[in-house]
């Protein structure tokens, strides 16, 4: 059939195999999304998987639904030295794919094809991520194409790179190329048939019902029975019972290094039978595209699971996080009210404030008094009511950083006890620790609430009476008394109770109570103390946000598990709805070209692959 006959019947089918094409367009989209940055057990390999997946939908699944009709594509594959150029220039009948001793012997991937098939493959139909090429070339990114008359219409060889190359680039386009593959030629050998390395090919093949052919090369004479009679025995371990095996015995190659014709005869034969018969050629084409497309959906959903493991791992190290910096605020907020502060240099400068060291002597003295005592110390010292103030600033500054500091040790910590989180910590150290200006940030911070104390004083001081009182005991005092009253709140302190940090905090209350009055005081202290819980949350927050970046430059998406179901399904669903109709459409497409005597000999073949396409 020719290419304007074979795109003609591109319309019969589009009812068949669209949505198809666009769940799976939906899929690779997805696909290409994943990334799997933690560290965890089987994250490398699924991210290869994805990426693989994409990469074969790409290459060749979209572009055969596309294009049904386009030669069968035969990918020779193989390992180094098991003689798949030689096959490739011998099925040919002249040297068209160097061999040689140097490996890799393989250096770009080669595609023999029918003059009258160019079109098929000079664009990017197929493995858009090659460049063409009419030239060798080493470049691991480049397609040789090369014409080749003798070669029948609708059968296109691709000479691949080893499977087992010492080049890098080499191994992973050679997998690229045995997924692009409508029929796996895979070569071996006799003295390397029971490989792991091609067998893990094989394998992949069997699990995705890929079509296969099998070439044994080198085969000593006297073992062209026991050879091939316990690598068919592999093969139908492995669930290629059906695949055919051509065994090829050790000889002589002629002056231009090609097997001798009657050697290589029942594999061309086998090939010239596909791409004659146009039934048997869609055949093993639906075989391949089946096999790939449910490959495909179930190998989704192992991504998709892996994307789960992420995004639970990076839920548990975001949440490791956040509980350590929230419990450094609530520490904050707890030891900012039980009396934790009401010690060393802030009873000094508290004590200095109100004038003596007997600082008890003053809880039964009566407000008025209290007063008038602390207001003749000012006149003397007017600036001991802001070192009071600044002392209690300068425990709370302490308090915070201090707390930040076991926040950040404890979230470092369980990054490091786990295998997601160790990485981080290794790729970024001063996670381990607090930012270089935090103490800085935080004086500010307390600065700024002392400010916002003082302005709730002058706020509640209006009326006469109020600012005379504030004026007398000192606006940064009786600031300084809201702070002491705040450090106390939750501590249940009587005077009858406590020594001399109870004491003071009574004394502070005293004098607050004489200027505002009970309920102004509860009012002033509550809000003070909800604006320095705020002021503390925003500040390990800040520390936090250092975590949380870390993780947000992985770039997990949370979501894309679900899509990537949800997709993979939608796949599933419109595969098994559309395979009816596709293998109607292929079938419609156009009778077989050859003559009637060759389907009759071809019908034990063709009722094998039929066997096999529904196993």
């Amino acid at each position: 059939m020719g290419i304007a006959e074979g795109r003609a019947t591109a319309g019969a089918r589009d009812r068949a195999d669209e949505s198809l094409s666009e769940s799976l367009g939906r899929l690779r989209a997805d696909l290409g999304r994943v990334r799997l940055p933690l560290e965890l057990a089987d994250a490398p390999d699924r991210e290869r998987q994805a990426a693989a997946m994409a990469a074969q939908l790409t290459d060749y699944v979209l572009p055969r639904l596309a294009n049904i009709d386009a030669p069968l594509l035969a990918v020779v594959g193989g390992s180094t030295g098991a003689g798949k150029s030689t096959l490739v220039n011998s099925l040919i009948g002249r040297t068209v794919s160097r061999a040689g001793v140097i490996r890799p012997t393989t250096r770009s991937p080669l595609l023999v094809h029918n003059p009258a098939d160019a079109a098929w493959f000079t664009d990017d139909r197929i493995l858009p991520g090659l460049v063409r090429t009419t030239v060798e070339s080493v470049g691991a990114q480049s397609l040789q194409l090369v014409p080749e008359p003798t070669l029948p219409q609708g059968l296109a060889l691709l000479d691949a790179p080893d499977i087992d190359s010492v080049v890098a680039d080499n191994r992973a386009l050679a997998g690229q190329l045995l997924e692009s593959a409508d029929l796996w030629l895979f070569v071996t050998s006799a003295a390397r048939y029971a490989d792991a390395v091609p067998w893990s090919y094989l394998t992949r093949a069997a699990e995705r019902g890929a079509a296969v052919a099998v070439v044994c090369d080198r085969v000593p004479p006297e073992a062209m029975r026991e050879v091939p009679a316990d690598l068919a025995r592999l093969m139908s371990a492995q669930g290629l019972a059906d695949a055919p095996l051509f065994p090829v015995p050790e000889t002589t190659l002629d002056a231009s290094g090609l097997l001798p014709a009657d050697i290589v005869t029942p594999i061309r034969d086998f090939l010239a039978g596909l791409a004659g018969n146009n039934q048997r050629r869609r055949q093993v084409i639906a075989q391949t595209l089946r096999g790939a497309i449910g490959a495909i959906v179930r190998g989704s959903t192992r991504v998709a699971d892996a994307l789960d493991e992420q995004n639970r791992a990076a839920n548990q190290l975001n949440a490791d996080a956040t509980g350590a910096f929230t419990r450094g605020a609530e520490a904050v907020s707890a030891q900012s009210a039980d009396g934790t502060l009401l010690r060393g240099e802030v009873l000094a400068r508290w004590h200095e404030y109100v004038g003596t060291g007997q600082i008890t002597r003053f809880i039964d003295d009566t407000v008025g008094r209290l007063r008038d005592r602390i207001g003749r110390a000012l006149r003397g010292e007017p600036g001991r009511g802001e070192q009071a103030a600044e002392a209690a600033s300068s425990g709370l500054e302490q308090l915070i950083v201090a707390a930040a500091e076991d926040a950040t040790e404890q979230a470092a910590t369980a990054w490091r006890q786990s295998v997601a989180g160790r990485p981080l910590l290794a790729e970024d150290p001063q996670l381990g620790h607090t930012s270089a200006d935090f103490a800085a940030r935080v004086g500010v911070e307390v600065r700024d609430w002392q400010g916002e104390v003082l302005e709730l004083v002058r706020e509640q001081g209006h009326g006469r009476r109020r600012t005379a009182r504030i004026a007398a005991a000192g606006v940064n005092g009786v600031g300084a008394a809201l702070m002491l009253v705040i450090f106390a709140h939750t501590a249940g302190l009587t005077g009858a109770e406590v020594g001399v940090a109870g004491g003071s905090a009574v004394v502070a209350q005293r004098l607050l109570e004489s200027i505002f009055g009970d309920d102004a005081v509860r009012r002033l202290a509550a809000t003070a103390k909800e604006s320095l819980d705020a002021r503390v949350q925003g500040l390990m927050a800040s520390e936090l946000v250092r975590f949380t970046d870390a993780l947000r430059r992985l770039g997990i998406d949370p979501e894309l598990a679900g899509a990537l179901r949800h997709a993979a399904a939608g796949a599933d669903a419109a595969s098994a709805g559309n395979a009816q109709s596709l293998m109607q459409a292929m079938n419609a497409a156009g009778a077989p070209r050859d003559d009637t005597a060759r389907d009759d000999t071809a019908r034990d073949d063709t009722a094998r692959d039929d066997e096999a396409g529904q196993q």
